[in-house]
């Protein structure tokens, strides 16, 4: 069980201050005046999409395990963050403080068990206080109420899945253990063969995407991220094919089927995969 607590909070290293002081100082002298001419014209709606180019580049570097690519991927995120913010100074009426006394007071508020006096058992009742004070939190502005709409719909759907998964289970929605989405792959599969087998394509479509929600699902209930896993395969896929189109020794299109498969096995022997 977790007390409550009145947290003592450790003070900010010095160093790191300065660091993100110079940061933003950067980031105000390239929109400033004088600056970078391409920072100068951009808005907030140009600099989305490069910013959750960024995001996509962090995970890539994640999934590779490759700790200094990931250092420098969240400094390209940071930096596109401070930049938005600088440009919503001067358009949108809010800036960089204001954003951060927003985070804060949310967090502050969502974490009532730190920060107040509720006592939780485990991350479990936390993940489903935060659920109900976002709710909460929904309903005093009088938006979306649904557990669910703080799901955006452009995230890539693997990601979006598991996170509906995810906030189901928080509400109470959920199997107890993993035998239930087990068993629903394998429910989900047999009515995509059944589909398959109809010839109608489109409930193929849908049979196929129930399929891949209950995979997620299975993944969720092993806390394995599918967006990571699936990343870290195709990588594994790419590096094994490179393989087998260098060491043929003619163009793909006239190499035989148990040619390209030999080197493929050649190629899993050395990353140790099956």
């Amino acid at each position: 069980m977790t007390e409550p607590t009145n947290p003592q909070e450790r003070p900010v290293p010095a160093a790191t201050l300065e660091a993100v002081a110079r940061l933003i100082q950067v980031v105000d002298t390239l929109r400033s005046p004088g600056g970078c001419p391409w920072d100068q014209k951009q808005t907030v709606e140009s600099l989305t999409p490069h910013l959750v180019e960024e995001c996509h580049e962090m995970a890539d570097a994640v999934a590779r395990k490759d700790a200094v690519e990931t250092c420098e991927e969240l400094g390209d995120l940071m930096m596109g963050i401070l930049m938005v913010a600088r440009v919503a100074e001067e358009d949108r009426g809010f800036g960089l403080q204001d954003v951060a006394e927003a985070i804060t007071a949310k967090l502050i508020r969502r974490h009532p068990h730190v920060y107040g006096e509720t006592v939780v058992e485990g991350s479990g009742e936390v993940l489903r206080n935060w659920e109900q004070i976002k709710k909460q939190e929904k309903q005093d502005k009088g938006s979306d109420e649904s557990t669910l709409s703080g799901v955006p719909r452009s995230m890539p759907a693997l990601l979006r899945a598991y996170r509906v998964g995810e906030k189901a289970s928080n509400a109470g929605f959920d199997w107890p253990d993993l035998h239930g989405p087990s068993a629903k792959v394998e429910e989900e599969w047999n009515e995509f063969q059944e589909a398959i087998s109809s010839d109608d394509k489109q409930r193929a479509s849908e049979e196929l995407g129930d399929l891949l929600f209950a995979v997620v699902n299975v993944a969720r209930k092993l806390k394995i991220e599918p967006e990571l896993a699936l990343r870290g395969t195709i990588e594994r896929f790419s590096a094994r094919f490179r393989h087998v189109e260098q060491k043929l020794e003619k163009p793909l299109a006239e190499a035989t089927l148990e040619e390209m498969d030999a080197l493929w096995e050649e190629a899993k022997s050395f990353d140790g995969k099956a």
